[in-house]
């Protein structure tokens, strides 16, 4: 019997080695998964409200607050009730700042020349905790760069006023755009608040870009589940993910239709994670929930939507479960909103231990729940991950052009904080321009261009920005009673500009003779300080059944009821005549003064040089020879008469 019983053991131990070596795949070693470079690594952290920058115990560096447009700043009433310093501070934006306020985000240089656009992930923190002592969380919506993502609507539930909440969303924006706005909208005298905002560079490519990474979709997170564990992710925990996607507990979700259910989790390595484009975690495929049923168990999970938008339905699946060793033991159909969309053998498609995702865009809503249910068909279901975005449409933005000329306009003209001149011009549709401006799509539906400007009356003190140019569908201007300066830009004589009030400024200058090539039908420029000559066309709009009025500008002149310009002297400057005329007096004096050089230096020659010219000394010897030749006559006659009056016969004696 001793002999017996080792040999029976032996005999054990070698058919179970071979049965194992046999028909079993050999596990993963537990080692992590390969590190690959990622290209996108900016990344940013802003802390509301806070005055100083704080590292958090997962060692990330929270901003102090910083890029806001205005409002002010507080704490909680109970500190003592959030785990992080970033959720205890928030900035909020009285109506004194305007009903518009806006975190402005720079965002580096683009790295990349491959792709036309640039993606990230942003994420907030919004809570009240009766920090005002008021007991009313505010309504108010929140746009990132020109499309409303977010909305809260009073009364907030208890439990989300007191502790807060988290929301995210993955967006695009042009490789040139050098910054995200993320613009406050108040309701009534509701101020909103911001307790913290990070910024995430991700992948261009990822999430289905070929229909979802261009500027028409921002994908709004409507959950994202981690199945079989606790919440997890950058800020929550010390996992990491490329992306900043923090993800939930999928407790809350699974329905009562669901079977008993088993969390399964293994230390193993996972193949295929941490891949481009969307780089999802490893730890996202380590735990699963699965049921207790062996075969055709039930797992659903019932999420919130609003039934007017799409939604875009990421699944992750990883075989973690040694049992299944081949394809077909583990089969399941995946039914959305009780329809039987498709079936996984994740084996099949994979193999154990890797990674293995589906996606699919719901749409035709009906009600405001979606239903995932995965139906076990040979085994039980397995399910690691849930990611539901919401596909929200871009809102068309203001024409760039025009967007810069509106904000070089606002620093111009020292447009007042209470006006909340902040984010696009034009955008969001769904809520008004900024305040005093009018816009309108423009003809070829490519974004909003601005077509009315009235800031009449508004204690305005600076100056017409040239950038007004820009404005090339702007059709009607008022900048009247103000105390405006400076001069009327050259570029204001827009073709389709035909309303024109700058009346009661100070304005000074002449009037451009651009003005008077646009269609004006009203020009109202009394009350400045305006000078020279009115350009005859512009005077003809009150002609031809228009009305312009230039009083009260002493120094405008050249047109009926004001007085004649000087001949020489137009706008405030001299005149082409006057430039002329000053031209060839000039050119006269310049004559006459070199004639009178000339005449100096021949002068000078004459007084000073001793030697007779040539000519002069050629006459003064021929004058020599004839005198001389006159003596020589002269005595010769005088000679002959003497004899003469000696040697006659007839002379008596």
């Amino acid at each position: 019997m001793s002999l017996t019983l080792p040999l029976l053991l032996l005999l054990l131990l070698l058919l179970t080695t071979i049965i194992t070596t046999t028909t079993t795949t050999p596990l993963p070693s537990p080692s992590p998964s390969p590190s690959s470079s990622y290209p996108y690594g900016f990344s940013y952290h802003i802390d509301c409200g806070s005055p100083t920058n704080t590292t958090d115990p997962f060692n990330t560096t929270w901003l102090s607050d910083r890029y806001f447009s205005g409002g002010a700043t507080s704490i909680v009433s109970e500190p003592l009730l959030f785990q992080h310093p970033h959720e205890k501070t928030l900035r909020f934006f009285p109506t004194s700042s305007g009903k518009k306020n806006c975190y402005t985000l720079p965002l580096p240089p683009s790295s990349s020349t491959s792709s036309a656009h640039r993606r990230f992930l942003l994420r907030t923190f919004v809570v009240y905790d009766n920090y005002d002592g008021k007991a009313h969380p505010p309504s108010f919506d929140v746009s990132v760069r020109s499309t409303i993502v977010f909305s809260w609507r009073s009364p907030w539930p208890s439990s989300l006023s007191r502790r807060g909440a988290y929301s995210d969303l993955l967006a695009s924006s042009p490789s040139d755009a050098d910054a995200v706005p993320v613009c406050f909208y108040s309701f009534a005298t509701d101020p909103p608040v911001i307790s913290s905002l990070e910024l995430f560079s991700v992948d261009p490519n990822s999430y289905d870009a070929a229909s979802t990474a261009t500027t028409d979709i921002v994908l709004v997170n409507y959950g994202r589940l981690s199945c079989g564990s606790g919440q997890w992710g950058p800020g929550f925990s010390a996992d990491s993910d490329r992306f900043g996607r923090s993800w939930q507990a999928d407790s809350d979700y699974r329905t009562a239709n669901s079977d008993k259910f088993v969390a399964v989790s293994t230390k193993y390595g996972i193949k295929g994670t941490d891949q481009k484009p969307n780089y999802f975690p490893e730890k996202l495929y380590q735990t699963a929930v699965t049921t207790a049923e062996e075969e055709g168990g039930v797992i659903e999970y019932e999420l919130s939507v609003d039934a007017k938008l799409d939604y875009l339905l990421w699944l992750h699946f990883a075989e973690i479960e040694g049992k299944v060793r081949k394809a077909g033991e583990r089969v399941f159909d995946v039914w959305v909103n009780g329809e039987n969309l498709t079936r996984i053998d994740i084996y099949r498609s994979v193999g154990g231990f890797a990674a293995y995702t589906w996606h699919h865009t719901v749409k035709n809503l009906s009600s405001s729940a979606l239903s995932v249910k995965f139906k076990g068909v040979k085994g039980a279901p397995l399910i690691c991950g849930v990611e539901n975005y919401a596909l929200v449409p871009n809102d068309p933005s203001t024409v760039p052009q025009q967007a810069v000329a509106m904000k070089a306009l606002k620093d111009s003209l020292r447009i007042p904080e209470r006006m909340g001149w902040n984010g696009d011009p034009c955008a969001p549709t769904n809520w008004d321009a900024w305040e005093g401006v009018t816009c309108r799509m423009s003809k070829d539906n490519t974004g909003l261009v601005i077509s009315q400007i009235d800031l009449g009356s508004q204690g305005l003190k600076g100056d017409i920005s040239d950038q007004i140019s820009l404005l090339s569908d702007l059709v009607s201007l008022n900048l009247s009673s103000n105390s405006l300066m400076g001069e009327i830009p050259n570029g204001l004589g827009q073709k389709s500009l035909i309303h024109l009030d700058l009346s009661n400024n100070q304005l000074t200058g002449s009037i451009p003779d651009s003005i008077a090539s646009s269609s004006l039908k009203l020009v109202l420029l009394n009350g400045n300080l305006l000078e020279g000559r009115v350009p005859e066309e512009l005077y003809s709009i009150g002609v031809h059944g228009g009305a312009i009025d230039l009083s009260s500008n002493k120094g405008l002149c050249g047109v009926p009821t004001l007085p004649s310009c000087p001949i020489f002297w137009e706008n405030g400057r001299l005149s082409t005549q006057g430039k002329i005329a000053i031209g060839l007096s000039c050119f006269f004096v310049f004559c006459v003064v070199v004639l009178l050089v000339f005449v100096f230096i021949r002068r000078r020659r004459n007084d000073y040089d001793f030697a007779l010219p040539h000519e002069l000394t050629s006459l003064a010897a021929k004058r020599n020879r004839y005198q001389r030749q006159k003596s020589l006559m002269l005595l010769e006659m005088e000679s002959q008469h003497a004899k003469g009056l000696v040697a006659s016969p007839y002379t008596q004696q």
